[in-house]
Formats: structure tokens, C-alpha cells, sequence
């Protein structure tokens, strides 16, 4: 019974959340991060904003904790099956990736607020970079799930690098034009391979599954 009785508080916290980060995400999709504040999500998710500030103590921390939630789209987009015999070269595979990943963006208006959208907010920033790493580890260790990759230098996060260059050409198409265009997604897809190139030769070996 003891232990019943100390799952509901937390069982209901995480709704609480949960219904907070839905009102957030659905009002930087209407109205951008600017706009944003604790009393507007509180009102959109129906409750005081007391209890808003019960479990984020600003905008930012609210915007943090969705920063979290599009990255762990992207690290399950990196865990969805590959077919291994449609893949010639490493170029296929970093084709598949950055299609998922644009996919998310296409989809989630809140995703392009966040990571792309100028908006000044340190903390997110910080947040995204962090994720990024992150991020670039687990494509790394995808890459070479598929393909022996060269040794790679230690001083540098090549593939957190070569995600945050192509995402600096998505951010330029969301400024100009609020979404990532057709042909903008072909540029930043070419920069994603462009600076990989330095470290991968144009055919690596690939491994059998």
C-alpha cells in the first residue's frame, strides 16, 4: 500500500509537467519565443501559474526542459532500424539521418523555434550545445556500426560539429523564410557531408551485420 501511495504524487507530477510542456510547445508554435511567458502557459494549460512555477522557475527552464524532449527525438531517430544493404557508401547513411532529422523539424514548429530561431537565450543555447554532443556520439557510434571509420581526432566533436554547421544553414532558411526549405535542406545536407569529408575518405568498409 506504502509503496502504491508513493507512486501517485510522482505518476501525477509528470502529468502536471507533461500538460505544462504541451501548453509551451503549442504557443511558441502560434507565437515564437518571445511571446512566451509563465502566466501564457499556465493559462493554455488550464492551471494557476503557481503551479507552473512549482516545477519551472522561469520561461527558460520551461524552454530547457522541451529543448530535452525535441533531443530525444532525434537520439530515436538514430535508433530506428537501417536497412544495411541499402547503404554503398557513408554518404547513404548520412543522407538517412539528416532526412529523419529534418523531418523532425518539418513537423515540430516548437523544434525550429528552439533550435534554430534567433532568440537569445543563453540557457537553451547551452542546452542545445550540450544535447549536440550528445547527439554526435551516438551518430558517431551509428556510423561506425556500418562502416569502420579512421581514427578521429580527440580534440574535436566531428560529428556534434558537422550537425551544428548544416543546422546554421536551417537556421538561415527559418529566419528568412519560418520553415527549412527543399532547397536549403539540400544545402544543409551538403555541408553535413562536406565537413564529414575531411575525416572520412569517400569509401570506408563497410562492416557485415
Amino acid at each position: 500500500m506504502s509503496r502504491l501511495a508513493s507512486r501517485k504524487p510522482r505518476a501525477s507530477s509528470q502529468a502536471r509537467i507533461s500538460t505544462i510542456l504541451a501548453a509551451a510547445r503549442s504557443l511558441l508554435a502560434e507565437q515564437g519565443v518571445n511571446s512566451l511567458s509563465v502566466y501564457s502557459v499556465a493559462e493554455r494549460a488550464q492551471m494557476p501559474p503557481s503551479s507552473v512555477y512549482h516545477f519551472f522557475a522561469s520561461v527558460p527552464a520551461i524552454l530547457e526542459a522541451l529543448t530535452g524532449d525535441i533531443h530525444a527525438a532525434f537520439r530515436a531517430c538514430l535508433q530506428q532500424p537501417i536497412a544495411h544493404a541499402e547503404l554503398r557508401d557513408w554518404r547513404d547513411l548520412s543522407s538517412i539521418v539528416e532526412l529523419r532529422m529534418l523531418a523532425i523539424y518539418a513537423a515540430d514548429p516548437a523544434a525550429r523555434q528552439l533550435i534554430l530561431a534567433q532568440h537569445g537565450l543563453t540557457e537553451v543555447t547551452q542546452a542545445d550545445r550540450l544535447h549536440d554532443i550528445e547527439l554526435g556520439q551516438l551518430m558517431q557510434a551509428l556510423f561506425d556500426q556500418y562502416f569502420q571509420l579512421p581514427s578521429l581526432p580527440d580534440d574535436v566533436d566531428v560529428f556534434a560539429l558537422a550537425m551544428e554547421l548544416c543546422d546554421r544553414v536551417y537556421a538561415r532558411s527559418v529566419q528568412q523564410h519560418g520553415l527549412i526549405t527543399p532547397r536549403m535542406a539540400e544545402e544543409g545536407m551538403r555541408v553535413f557531408d562536406v565537413y564529414l569529408a575531411l575525416y572520412l575518405p569517400p569509401l570506408l568498409p563497410k562492416r557485415s551485420l
